[in-house]
């Protein structure tokens, strides 16, 4: 094996995140490996981007994701569950207000 693959076998998992020209928010479109974030971005770039359909990319370590689990998902988001002033179901929203 060379010095250059096993470099390669070594570089950090990045998740990428692009933002389509009609979309609101950044979408996780999958997932490259890369020797550093300038990498990464360019790589994510012309990986996921191809047709010109991205405005925005993030990459980020995947080491650097914090998650929940599926084990914790019911105790994880039950307090939620009783806070019911946070979700709009007390007033009514204007037709003319977009993207709610």
């Amino acid at each position: 094996m060379s010095d250059t693959h096993e470099t390669k076998a070594n570089w950090p998992l990045y998740e990428v995140f692009v933002r389509g020209k009609r979309g609101l928010n950044h979408v996780h479109v999958g997932s490259l490996h890369a020797a550093d974030d300038r990498m990464a971005l360019t790589h994510a770039r012309d990986l996921y981007t191809r047709r010109n359909e991205g405005v925005s990319i993030w990459v980020v370590r995947s080491e650097h994701i914090a998650a929940s689990t599926r084990d914790e998902k019911d105790p994880f988001f039950a307090p939620s569950a009783d806070k019911v002033y946070r979700h709009p179901t007390f007033y009514d929203i204007p037709d003319d207000v977009p993207h709610i």
